[in-house]
């Protein structure tokens, strides 16, 4: 008969990564993100500057209405504020039946209040627009300004 021997504990195989493992996956995603990320990006961009053109429509549709009402345009102090607060004038208050915008006057979609003057744009009675997502005046691509501009 022969003797069995002691049989050593086995050692258990590693449930865990590598570094070699973890350093390849994050190698790869490092790539996808470098191949994604900018369209991502550029359609975020896109999505912001068809939201500040959709929020022109809106409040020109809201102004004019108001004008409608009131019979003109809220002055360069009144401002778009007009939409949502009553006119001091009481006259011009018994005619105001607003407040023309629900949740009050947005930003643009980069955080910029809308330019509002009663001067002419065009074919409309007033100029609106957002500066773009520089916050200043002129600009190209996703800085330009969006909206009624202002006549040259």
């Amino acid at each position: 008969m022969r003797k069995r021997l002691p049989t050593l504990p086995r050692r258990r195989a590693s449930a865990g990564f590598t570094l070699l493992e973890m350093i390849v996956v994050l190698v790869i995603i490092g790539l996808i993100m470098g191949l994604v990320g900018p369209r991502l990006f550029s359609q975020a961009d896109r999505a912001k500057t068809q939201t500040a053109e959709t929020q022109v429509r809106m409040l020109r549709g809201a102004l004019e209405t108001m004008r409608l009402d009131i019979g003109r345009v809220p002055t360069q102090a009144e401002g778009l504020q007009l939409l949502v607060d009553p006119p001091a004038d009481p006259a011009l208050g018994k005619r105001w039946q607003g407040p023309y915008l629900e949740d009050g006057v947005p930003q643009d979609p980069w955080g910029n209040p809308y330019q509002y003057s009663p001067r002419p744009s065009g074919h409309h009675s007033f100029t609106l627009y957002s500066f773009g997502a520089d916050g200043r005046a002129g600009g190209e691509g996703n800085d330009a300004d969006i909206g009624q501009l202002p006549d040259s």
